[in-house]
């Protein structure tokens, strides 16, 4: 893209017709991108800028640039050149969401087939206060805590339910439910004082969860562990390969 190209693209007055050989009007550009696109100097690093007639503007200039992270280019109009492209990005990012708004709709327009789910949760708006509402119906129903998010309280009802409803819990339910004393935690040593009753409470829970996702984690690997001794020590042996004495 030229430099014309870009300047248009930007709404530079008059981009058709612009000298950037003529170094007057160069300067005058590079502080419009400044005052109107970029805005990244200070206030008084602009106002050198601004004044076009100094013996110094190259030397601030200089500075801007280099502030900006303009490579060392062979010409000034290279520079210009990548100053103009940095002025278009950062327009395209302050515009980001209309660009990919507009982008969305065209793609939904054109490319998008209509699919018609089968699956009726697909068609669940799962932000809704309808949802939010049997969420909480459901929670209580199966005496489950209810958590302000209903995305948080969907998965605590979907432990419940695959804990204690799945067709298997329901017909020996004496292989899932714990039975014996509870753990009195509340009267447990937590080993460390928050100064707060209700927060002492909570790491204890906490701990115990944590205990109790450690002993879930050394059960599977035990049982990782013995199905591959099923595997490896149990080696067949062929007799007709033996051989006896020397």
């Amino acid at each position: 893209m030229s430099h014309k190209r870009f300047l248009n693209t930007l709404d530079y007055p008059q981009a058709d017709s612009v000298n950037l050989n003529d170094e007057k009007t160069f300067r005058s550009v590079i502080v419009w991108l400044e005052e109107n696109r970029i805005k990244g100097a200070p206030q008084a690093v602009l106002a050198k800028l601004k004044d076009l007639d100094s013996k110094d503007w190259h030397q601030v200039y200089s500075k801007y640039k280099d502030d900006l992270g303009c490579p060392v280019l062979e010409s000034k109009l290279e520079e210009l050149q990548w100053i103009l492209g940095y002025a278009v990005q950062i327009e395209h990012l302050k515009n980001k969401n209309v660009y990919i708004k507009h982008a969305v709709e065209n793609l939904q327009k054109e490319n998008a087939p209509n699919v018609i789910a089968e699956n009726p949760l697909d068609n669940l708006d799962f932000r809704s206060q309808e949802f939010a509402d049997g969420i909480k119906e459901l929670a209580n129903a199966l005496n489950t805590v209810v958590h302000p998010d209903p995305l948080i309280t969907l998965k605590a009802v979907r432990k419940v339910i695959c804990q204690r409803l799945a067709p298997d819990c329901v017909e020996n339910p004496d292989k899932y439910v714990v039975k014996g004393t509870p753990f009195p935690y509340q009267d447990s040593d937590l080993g460390f004082d928050l100064k707060d009753p209700v927060l002492n409470q909570a790491a204890k829970i906490l701990r115990m969860i944590y205990i109790q996702d450690l002993r879930n984690l050394q059960t599977k690997a035990n049982e990782l562990i013995v199905a591959v001794q099923s595997v490896t020590a149990n080696p067949k042996t062929d007799t007709k390969l033996g051989k006896v004495g020397f």
